[in-house]
Formats: C-alpha cells, structure tokens, sequence
C-alpha cells in the first residue's frame, strides 16, 4: 500500500470531517475509529492510474434471482444470520479493477427475509485479510446505530447482537463505520425485508437489485486499477454509476439478463446504497403496476408509476407485468448514468408476440 505525505492525509481528514462523520455512523465511541488513517492511504497518488491487478474473484455482481424464498410459517422464530466482510480486488469492467469492500463478496450484499415478529441472531465477521474495520447498520432495528456500534469488529474478529423485527417493510443496511460514505461507495450496502404477518402478494418472479456511485480516479473505461478518489466523492461527481456492482452486469452482453414468460408477474426489490445519489428507478418498455415508496410495505401502493425515486439510504419494492415479448430495462432516468456511467439491468420476457397490445410491424 502506498505511503501518503501527512499534509496530504490532513487535507483528506480536513475533507471528510472526520470527527462528524462518525457521529453519523452512530461509532465515535467504538472500537477501530482510527479507520480515517486507514481511509486517506486509500487516497490516490500520482501517477492517477496504476496497472490492472488480478481480481480475487469472478464477478462482484450478486445474481439477482438469489432471493429468499416467501415467509411461509405463521408465528414468530429466531432466524440465525451469519455474514462476512471482504475486501476483494474485481473488475468494474473488462481491464478496470477495484478494490470493493463487500458483505460476502456481491453487491448488493445478501438479501435478508425475515417475518415481523422475528428476532434476528447477527454475526458479523471481519475477514482476518482486510485492512479495515467493519459493521453494519440495518434500518430494520430499533436500536444504537441500527446495530453498528454492536457489531464493530477489526479484522479477524466476529461480533454477535440480537433485535427483534417489529414492524414490516423493504430497508437497507450498509457498513457505518467512521468513513462510511467510502465503505458504501465502495459495495458494503444491501436489503432487509420483514414481511407482514399475511405475507405478500404471490408473483412469479422475485429479482434482487442495488445501485450505488463509484468514486475513481481516472475515467469510466480507462484501463488500470482505479484508486477511491476521496475529492470526487465529496463533489458527489462519480466515474460510475453502477447496478450490482459492475458496468451492465445484468443485461445480455454481461451476466445475462433473467428471463420470464409473457404473462408473468414479478416483484422487485431494489436498494440504493448511493452514497449520494438519487435513483430514479424506471423500466423501459413497461410500468410499475405498484409501487411501495421507501419499501413501506404497511401503506397502499402508487399505481402505475413510471418513475420511482429511490433515495440514497432507502429502497423501493415494486411489481411489473410482461405483457409482450421482449427486454425491459430497469434504468435511473438520469439517463447520462445508463448511457455513460454503467447504470443499467435487464429482464427478458420471452413468449409469442401480442400484437393487439404492442405490434412493431402494423
């Protein structure tokens, strides 16, 4: 790692505010709050662009079909969630690499499904070959930093805390340690739903998806590995804007695209980690049939929603039908981030034409 002038780390620590942002954190108290000198070695140096490094892994982009299955019992339980942070080096893009932090290595981390009622059993491990220290915030607990100053833990070291899930709902958790606009930007964000005791409505489809902003030196697309740029992140200017992680991850030239048949029904559930920006969630070619703003699952949908703003920090469920046969593209309408900055996914229904509802060819 390289070694950073100390007028340079008081610039960075001057910049973040440092001591503010670890009242935001909840942490200022707690175990490992010396992550801003861990923060500014991250800062970059010039030359901008270094060489590509070998990523540790294949893809940072979580599936977004691997989603829990639907609460199926009818009374409370202890649900055991075991979870571990990761610092890994992936490609934002074929030839970029970065560094992401992560909760078990995908972005958005694990979707977690519990039922109102539940008490939930955390444990947080901070892989022993991390640099930095790790938590997590989950805006489904009542309590000190929605669990952050529990469950600090240095690398190397586990922590364990309990809450009950009282009241339903779609909400993010993210890691809250001092400089976690970084940690967030960087991948440590992901979604808790806390179904109501009836459930939800049954759909065919459930698709998982995240959004953030990532800070770097150099360009979108410039090869190398691209360092966190600690000034572009406090002028909230990203070089990418990006859905599970990785440049059109989700679509038919990334991972591939998840398929229905004409006729389904899907519900989705979708985070923003930000840490800055708004997502105005849209999906090309359709609707949303419903919306539940902010994951407000104990109030009435919007209908027939074109475009959801999805704010930084929050999460939106939604439900779309496939009427025709085709892709939708799930895009923020801030369009110069699907057209520049990565920020796109797809699903593709598939099954005969319905000319009646939409015909390309009269």
């Amino acid at each position: 790692m390289t070694t950073i002038p100390r007028s340079t780390r008081r610039r960075v620590l001057k910049a973040l505010g440092a001591a503010g942002t670890a009242a935001v954190a909840g942490c200022a108290s707690a175990p490992g709050s010396t992550e801003q000198e861990s923060a500014a070695s991250e800062t970059p140096t010039e030359p901008a662009m270094n060489q590509p490094q070998e990523p540790d892994v294949d893809r940072i982009a979580a599936d977004p079909t691997d989603v829990p299955g639907p609460i199926d019992r009818s009374s409370p339980r202890t649900v055991e969630i075991e979870m571990t942070t990761t610092e890994v080096v992936a490609e934002v893009e074929p030839g970029v690499t970065y560094t992401y932090m992560t909760f078990e290595n995908r972005i958005p981390g694990p979707m977690i499904r519990v039922r109102q009622g539940d008490t939930v059993h955390m444990t947080i491990t901070n892989d022993g070959s991390n640099s930095m220290p790790h938590n997590i915030d989950l805006h489904a607990v009542r309590g000190p930093g929605g669990g952050a100053e529990a469950s600090m833990v240095s690398p190397g070291e586990t922590a364990e805390f309990r809450f009950k899930a009282t009241y339903p709902g779609l909400f993010i958790y993210h890691c809250a340690v001092p400089n976690l606009d970084y940690h967030i930007s960087s991948g440590m964000f992901g979604a808790i739903l806390v179904e109501p005791p009836e459930g939800l409505p049954e759909v065919d489809h459930e698709f998982y998806f995240g959004q953030h902003e990532l800070y770097t030196t150099g360009e979108a697309g410039e090869e190398g590995h691209h360092d966190f740029d600690m000034d572009a992140m406090a002028a909230e200017d990203p070089t990418y804007v990006l859905m599970n992680g990785e440049k059109y991850a989700i679509t038919p030239d990334g991972y591939g695209a998840p398929t229905v048949d004409v006729g389904d029904t899907a519900r989705v559930f979708m985070a923003t980690g930000g840490p800055n920006l708004q997502s105005n969630f849209h999906p090309i070619g359709s609707v949303w049939d419903e919306v539940w703003p902010q994951g407000g699952i104990g109030s009435e949908p919007n209908r027939n929603i074109q475009t959801t703003p999805v704010l930084p920090g929050s999460c939106t469920m939604a439900t779309l039908s496939f009427d025709v046969p085709g892709p939708v593209k799930l895009v923020d309408h801030a369009l110069s981030r699907v057209a520049r900055k990565g920020m796109m996914a797809v699903i593709t229904a598939e099954g005969e034409a319905q000319p009646d509802i939409f015909d390309p060819e009269p």
